[in-house]
């Protein structure tokens, strides 16, 4: 196996004065010399202070920062395995993951001292640090640093374990995806090749730090090629458009992040010319609003990816990207994928199936969960559970969830089809389609609506406009309007929320 370097260091080495990280919450900037040796510090003290081991797990519970960063790294030159936790999360659910993960030390912010207090009994021996004032028995980020001594990473297998991040299981109980250094490599390689990502670039990282998103599209690719990432602290729609007008030259963001700043009255005035290259993933992204952007001169490439895959699986490219708007796009260099029917066997052009992937920058599997990586990944290929088809072209579509899907009349229907539909129409903001039980249809289709600001529609109108453009068993027989939908960090709606409120017959 191949070796991992000190990607880091040796960032360092080449281009010591080059700016790397801007904390836009802050405004400080640190060139690639002082993240790298701020880093090398942070991994000194654990290794003296903490007397952290190879393997051993630190947490980390924060919003989005410099810092979270220089813990990632610090992480690798420390040999110890970072474990991002999801600030969104009740302290039941955190206590859940930190039992699991059974991490030797807590970095938090300083605005999380109640929460690391409720988990500090699950840290060994109460090591903890906070990013901010000290705090009781917690040594202060900076006090740390200034204490360490640097260190740098030793070379190490590329299937080596860099950090886990967790995402919710079928079960309920989340799931810990192991994420090596060869998974970070592989998908620069993925995005960063087809985007043209390179040192001249300054790409503005806002997707949560404790989601692959945020780490990964396009933090880490971003400082493997020498360029610049601006870390915002969260997404705020006024704040990322004058980011984007100010600094920016690549984007990636989620469909809920492209309607947000759609909708902000900032929008039509925004001058986005500085930005070359825009891109988005995490959930199907519908077409009228790729359309919107078309109009401001904005082509957005679809991607497609999961926490498994690293994430990039799919891009589409620049000269496809209108043409086949709605598409993910091909599978890039360095993947291979399959749609499959139930019975795992290839299904033919252009029909529906479960996306199959395969590559060096799939998971090697979940953490302490080899039943579940014995189900997931079967002679190496990952089972993603995504509903998906290939047009004669092969261009990739992701159609929907397989757990989303609903069978009305014996006739598989797709939500994000529908969705698409209500998108179009003038009166809706966001949509989002359930399957609800009917004695005749077995299931027939519930639409939850957001209308726009000022705009008014009866559930009648929204679906006879649906019955002009749609098959008569995909046209929903119930519209439900609410004020928001319930979406995760990562902007992804919660369909099982969904259903659990509205989804009674």
């Amino acid at each position: 196996m191949p070796l991992a370097f000190d990607w880091l260091a040796k960032r360092a080495e080449l281009t010591p004065d080059k700016i790397a990280l801007v904390d836009a919450a802050t405004g400080r900037e640190y060139s690639y010399h002082r993240f790298d040796e701020r880093a090398g510090r942070l991994a000194g003290y654990w290794r003296e202070a903490w007397e952290v081991q190879p393997g051993d797990r630190v947490a980390i519970l924060g919003h989005n920062s410099s810092e979270y960063f220089e813990a990632l790294f610090a992480a690798a030159k420390a040999r110890v395995v970072l474990v991002p936790l999801n600030w969104r999360l009740a302290v039941a659910e955190l206590a859940g993951i930190v039992a699991d993960s059974e991490p030797v030390g807590l970095v938090h912010d300083e605005v999380f001292a109640e929460e690391a207090a409720a988990l500090l009994p699950g840290i060994t021996g109460g090591r903890r640090m906070v990013i901010g004032a000290a705090d009781g028995d917690a040594v202060s980020y900076e006090e740390a640093l200034a204490a360490g001594e640097p260190t740098v990473m030793p070379p190490r297998p590329m299937d080596d374990t860099w950090y886990f991040l967790y995402t919710a299981g079928t079960t309920g109980r989340p799931k810990g995806v192991v994420q090596t250094f060869a998974m970070a490599l592989y998908n620069y390689l993925n995005i960063g090749v087809p985007t043209g990502l390179t040192q001249d670039d300054v790409t503005l990282n806002l997707l949560p730090t404790f989601h692959s998103g945020g780490l990964n599209l396009y933090a880490i690719p971003t400082f493997i090629a020498g360029g610049t990432a601006v870390i915002q602290k969260a997404f705020d729609p006024a704040e990322t458009l004058r980011l984007l007008e100010d600094r920016a030259t690549m984007f990636f963001g989620v469909p809920a992040v492209y309607l947000f700043l759609s909708q902000h009255p900032g929008f039509g005035g925004a001058d986005l010319s500085r930005v070359r290259s825009w891109a988005c993933g995490g959930a199907p992204m519908p077409v009228p609003l790729l359309e919107k952007y078309q109009e401001r001169g904005v082509v957005i490439r679809q991607g497609f990816g999961m926490t498994e895959t690293g994430p990039t699986v799919f891009l589409v490219d620049d000269d496809h990207a209108v043409s086949k708007a709605g598409s993910v796009g091909l599978p890039q260099m360095f993947v291979e994928v399959r749609i499959v029917d139930r019975d795992g066997n290839e299904v033919a052009q252009g029909e529906h199936g479960e996306l199959l992937v395969r590559g060096p920058g799939v998971t090697p599997g979940y953490w302490k969960l080899p039943e579940v990586t014995a189900e997931s990944i079967v002679d190496g290929w990952l089972h993603t559970g995504d509903v998906a088809r290939c047009d004669e072209d092969g261009y990739y579509y992701i159609v929907d969830r397989w757990k989303d899907m609903y069978i009305s009349g014996g006739e598989n229907v797709y939500p994000a089809e529908i969705e698409n539909v209500l998108y179009a129409h003038e009166a809706v903001a966001e949509a989002a389609v359930i399957g609800v039980a009917d004695e005749r249809w077995g299931e027939v289709g519930r639409a939850v609506v957001v209308l726009a600001e000022g705009a008014s529609a009866a559930g009648e109108d929204l679906i006879a406009f649906c019955a002009e453009r749609l098959a008569k068993y995909k046209v929903p027989r119930s519209v439900v309007f609410v004020d928001e939908l319930p979406r995760n960090a990562a902007g992804k709606v919660l369909k099982q929320d969904l259903r659990a409120s509205h989804g009674a017959a």
